[in-house]
């Protein structure tokens, strides 16, 4: 065998008891679980370590930091050895030259404007052909998984028009929808927050949700509103998946602002009843109350019908600027989940022109101040948002179908910990300092679970056979490093993360290896 773990304490991912145990790996898979007599090329010793599953960022924004950033500790000192893309219904494939100059300026804010970048693909099969390729072919730091997105799609074939489709627009849609799947697409995301995804109609949706189901994917809605009239938006998808016969994965599953506080037990009754009436649906969530987007999500969605270019010279209006400011501020703009926005809660968390930086750290005092920052960045700021509930937060990530995703946005100079710290923060603060969470629970949510929902038959589990995407860590000390006043800081007590059965991190630290790549579905 090319290693052996010795006496190491097996959480294997399907939240059964743990076991101890001898691990043996070779040429990338698990292929001895037991007592284990003979020796390995390597031999760790495993005593006092939990061994789990790889765990699964069922919810990242790394499409260009993973081609950026070979390191990606970010990640991988999480012991993250697979994040899924695409996500919020706004990324980079597929595209034509117009569609990319738009979505990277849309979403500098989580990516960076991809101008160090050789964006050369457009459609989502060569996309992933560049994951795959990485760093002069090297390949990348962890694994990859992709979801079309629509919002993507529609301002492919529409433009950023708030108007329904022609028939043969949506035939299109359709169409690069199928392609995308084909090409090894898991499913189809949503951003029904974030024009111009959000123009979509019910109806709309539901002819897209059923070419995913018809390839065997699942629908990924980031849905109409987290705030005012949130239920009624889990009920929208819930309907939407029944209707079309589509798996749902509910991104970010969260219940935040005054209106929804304590509410989590409303949205939990819900999910029970779609999973007795036979809908197949999962959630994801971070272990945080805060929530991250950026500032330009915030507007009403008619600003931004044109593209970002448009929205722009609404800015610059001083009278459509303050058309703009009572939608936020007075009637509550949809962009804000229906709630009228108090600045105070609002904290710039990075911007993309470093000259700027200066506004890092800072709440707005208005409208002004934010209608600034938008201008002078082109839309780039990204923002904490202080409105979530803990007691919602607890309540729904102990639900039978949840599972964990980051939301990490990577990009400005004091980021939400949560793209840092997610995962050893389950384990360290709600497994072992609250209770909220089994140890071996809360390893299924973060592992077994997620390669069920992606249909992944040889991940997710530490099972003979399986690939060796692992995760050795210390139950008694892992800890969350990052926080709001510091959110790069590395975590504690993940020592070994094996991508392919190869040490991507080892004695606690980075190595060279690139062992990622792009999964495709059907394919592994």
């Amino acid at each position: 065998m090319d290693l052996v773990i010795r006496g190491v304490r097996v959480v294997d991912g399907g939240g059964g008891p743990s076991y101890t145990a001898d691990v043996g790996v070779h040429e990338g898979r698990i292929t001895a679980v037991g007592r284990i007599r003979s020796g390995g090329r390597t031999t760790l010793d495993g005593h006092g370590l939990a061994l789990a599953p790889g765990f699964t960022d069922m919810h990242a924004h790394s499409d260009l930091a993973l081609l950026r950033d070979p390191d990606h500790s970010a990640k991988a000192a999480q012991g993250v050895t697979l994040e899924v893309l695409g996500q919020d219904g706004l990324s980079y494939a597929p595209v034509d030259d117009r569609t990319l100059a738009e979505v990277r300026t849309a979403i500098a804010g989580w990516n960076g404007d991809g101008s160090d970048l050789a964006m050369d693909w457009r459609t989502v099969g060569e996309y992933l052909d560049r994951l795959d390729h990485g760093f002069g072919g090297a390949g990348i730091a962890v694994n990859a998984a992709y979801l079309v997105p629509q919002g993507t799609v529609r301002a492919y074939v529409l433009g950023w028009t708030d108007r329904p489709p022609t028939a043969p627009e949506l035939d299109r849609m359709r169409a690069l929808v199928a392609q995308g799947l084909a090409e090894g697409a898991y499913g189809m995301s949503s951003g029904l927050t974030y024009t111009p995804g959000m123009y979509a109609d019910g109806a709309e949706l539901a002819e897209l949700c059923r070419v995913v189901a018809d390839h065997g994917g699942y629908y990924c809605p980031h849905h109409r509103s987290y705030g005012r009239g949130a239920l009624a938006a889990y009920d929208e998808m819930i309907a939407l998946a029944r209707e079309a016969g589509c798996a749902l994965h509910l991104a970010h599953a969260t219940l935040n602002f005054a209106e929804n506080a304590g509410r989590a037990g409303e949205l939990l009754a819900r999910l029970d009843a779609a999973l007795a009436a036979g809908v197949d649906v999962t959630l994801d969530t971070y272990p945080y109350t805060p929530g991250c987007t950026t500032l330009a999500a915030l507007l009403p969605s008619w600003a931004h019908e044109g593209g970002p270019e448009a929205l722009l010279t609404r800015l610059r209006d001083d009278a459509t600027a303050e058309r703009i400011r009572y939608a936020l501020e007075v009637a509550g703009s949809d962009g804000c989940h229906g709630v009228p926005v108090d600045w105070s809660s609002v904290e710039v968390s990075g911007v993309v022109d470093p000259a700027l930086g200066g506004w890092v750290g800072r709440r707005f005092e208005g409208w002004a101040d934010a209608r600034e920052l938008l201008l002078r960045d082109r839309l780039g700021p990204t923002v904490l948002q202080h409105v979530g509930h803990e007691d919602n937060v607890r309540a729904i990530m102990r639900h039978r179908v949840h599972t964990g995703g980051s939301d990490g946005i990577l990009q400005g100079a004091r980021p939400h910990p949560r793209a840092y710290g997610t995962f050893p923060h389950y384990l360290g603060h709600y497994v072992r300092e609250l209770g909220v969470l089994s140890l071996e629970e809360c390893v299924a949510h973060l592992a077994g679970r997620p390669a069920a929902r992606l249909g992944l038959a040889d991940r997710g589990l530490v099972r003979e056979g399986y690939r060796a995407d692992l995760v050795l860590f210390d139950p008694a000390t892992v800890a969350a490093g990052a926080d709001f006043a510091a959110p790069r800081r590395p975590p504690t007590g993940i020592p070994y993360v094996l991508v392919d059965g190869r040490f991507v991190i080892r004695d606690g630290r980075r190595t060279d290896v690139l062992a990622g790549r792009a999964l495709r579905r059907g394919r592994g």
